[in-house]
């Protein structure tokens, strides 16, 4: 139980890549802004390598900032809370359903989920057993409400699916605000689109009308 309570909770997954740090995306920036340059020179080439350079910067960066593969995701945890609260239903011990949800969450969290199983499995205090998960992002909200459970001595299943259900809420919140935000990155290359034509079609032939009413008065 000792060895439980005091080892990582989970090893750097292998296929694991280092971060990127900002310095990295400021240099490929300043590469792509010299190409940009280079290849059309002149004052339109350096406008051109700068978007270039920091639209390159700004990929490198929210690349890095992408979720890991090796992390537990919103509808793995869900998924995993809802079989734990099946298999307490279905009148399994926790340190099983513990272990069950465990084998849907992949990096840290399945690990540190592991880990917490095999302490309740030992006899570990159920309060202390958590502990450890709590310190996992992806688990703190369960480890939490698992702790107040275990003092309180509250149905843990309950927990589960009411974390389950907040997790499936959020999901659905960020779905519907990344479908927002498409829509109206699409009205910029649509605008875009729409535009010569706009130009050509509406404004062009009102300025040349009201240049030939000018010169022909003058």
């Amino acid at each position: 139980m000792r060895e439980l309570a005091a080892g990582p909770a989970a090893e750097p997954a292998a296929g694991e890549t280092a971060p990127v740090r900002p310095a990295w995306a400021v240099g490929g920036g300043l590469a792509v802004a010299v190409l940009g340059w280079a290849a059309v020179g002149g004052t339109g080439g350096a406008l051109v390598g700068v978007a270039a350079g920091v639209g390159a910067g700004l990929g490198i960066l929210r690349w890095a900032a992408r979720p890991r593969r090796d992390d537990a995701d919103g509808a793995q945890l869900a998924g995993g809370w809802e079989l734990l609260a099946v298999c307490l239903e279905a009148g399994l011990t926790v340190p099983v359903a513990v272990q069950a949800a465990a084998g849907r969450l992949a990096g840290r969290a399945g690990a540190e989920l592991r880990r917490t199983a095999g302490l309740l499995e030992l006899g570990a205090d159920p309060a202390g057993a958590w502990t450890g998960a709590e310190a996992v992002p992806a688990l703190t909200p369960f480890a939490r409400a698992a702790r107040r459970s275990a003092v309180t001595g509250a149905a843990l299943a309950q927990v589960a699916r009411t974390e389950a259900g907040r997790l499936r809420s959020e999901l659905v919140d960020t779905a519907q605000a990344r479908s927002q935000r498409a829509a109206v990155l699409i009205t910029g290359p649509l605008g875009l689109c729409f535009l010569p034509a706009f130009l050509v079609l509406g404004i062009a032939p009102v300025v040349i009308g009201l240049a030939g009413e000018a010169l022909t008065q003058w």
